[in-house]
């Protein structure tokens, strides 16, 4: 890349989290928000999770020191967007705070800057319906913690140009991103919508008296978990089949996969007492975790952090 400044907008966990993953690719990031407070816990945010990469043998000490060089926190929005090649807005999911960011980016940035935002449902179109040059807004919706998880799903607006598109997908590959591109706009994208047809049935198992919330969450870690993080389900299912591959597989448990659909959740909303119901369900569940494996909020984060990392290495993305 020949520009290398990229400009973080808004600097809460994903912002953060986004300005580690552009500054390991040794891009000069500025990031920007509101007033110095916000800014202070970014900065401990990014401390601490460079120093868990640093724990897990991802940096040492001089790495670590030449990527928070790279990042720069600032309260002028024309100071971060100013000469950047791409912008990624991490602004709270409201129309109106996003309508009234993209209108201060657009003050300053480059008329060719790329604008990618990390909504992770709201519309493309909607947020750039009031920009000057909407066919230069993309989505780029991470998974969290994004400077860990590779995939970034991209979306389009109505108004956003294919080439653009293309030019975000190149972006995100070098930063070593698995993006994926939507084709036409969905609420919740495609993670969240695959993520909550798993989880309606969570529900409707627990619910049902079929199993518990732990061992919900053991089936899914212990079974088809360790699989979906190798290969999708499609490729999953087309080894399942052997020669006879997918479409093997499926014409043969097609009565069967009928049956189990025919029985699974189909409710539009959760039921009122589902979110008591799941935490009392993750409380019991944490009485039976080590401190190793986490069995509180911190020593979860940390257990999940150090085995995405190594997991990681295996696909040979850190």
């Amino acid at each position: 890349m020949n520009n290398k400044k990229v400009a973080c907008v808004g600097s809460g966990v994903i912002g953060a989290s986004w300005a580690i993953c552009f500054a390991l690719k040794d891009l000069d990031v500025v990031v920007y928000d509101i007033n110095d407070e916000v800014l202070s816990k970014a900065k401990t945010i990014i401390h601490d999770n460079l120093n868990i990469l640093k724990e897990n043998n991802v940096l040492d000490e001089t790495r670590l020191q030449e990527v928070e060089n790279h990042i720069k926190l600032t309260t002028s929005m024309e100071e971060a967007v100013r000469g950047a090649c791409f912008i990624q807005e991490s602004a709270p999911e409201h129309y109106d705070v996003k309508h009234q960011v993209v209108k201060e980016i657009e003050k300053y940035c480059l008329d060719d800057a790329i604008i990618a935002s990390s909504t992770s449902g709201l519309l493309i179109s909607e947020i750039a319906k009031n920009a000057k040059h909407p066919e230069r807004f993309v989505g780029g919706h991470p998974y969290n913690p994004p400077h860990l998880i590779p995939l970034v799903e991209i979306t389009k607006g109505e108004k956003t140009e294919e080439k653009y598109v293309q030019q975000a997908k190149d972006f995100y590959t070098f930063v070593n991103k698995e993006p994926v591109v939507l084709q036409k706009e969905a609420l919740g994208f495609i993670c969240n919508r695959l993520q909550m047809a798993l989880y309606r049935e969570v529900c409707h198992l627990v619910e049902s008296g079929v199993c518990s919330v732990e061992d919900a969450d053991k089936a899914v870690t212990f079974g088809p978990g360790i699989r979906w993080g190798i290969m999708g389900p499609s490729l999953i299912f087309h080894l399942g089949g052997g020669a006879a591959g997918v479409d093997g597989l499926m014409n043969h448990l097609h009565d069967s996969i009928n049956l189990w659909l025919d029985d699974m959740a189909d409710f539009k909303e959760l039921p009122e007492d589902w979110p008591q119901r799941a935490r009392s369900g993750v409380e019991e569940a944490m009485k039976n975790r080590s401190e190793e494996i986490g069995n509180n909020e911190e020593s979860l984060k940390q257990y999940r952090d150090h085995m995405l990392i190594e997991f990681l290495k295996l696909h040979h993305k850190l």
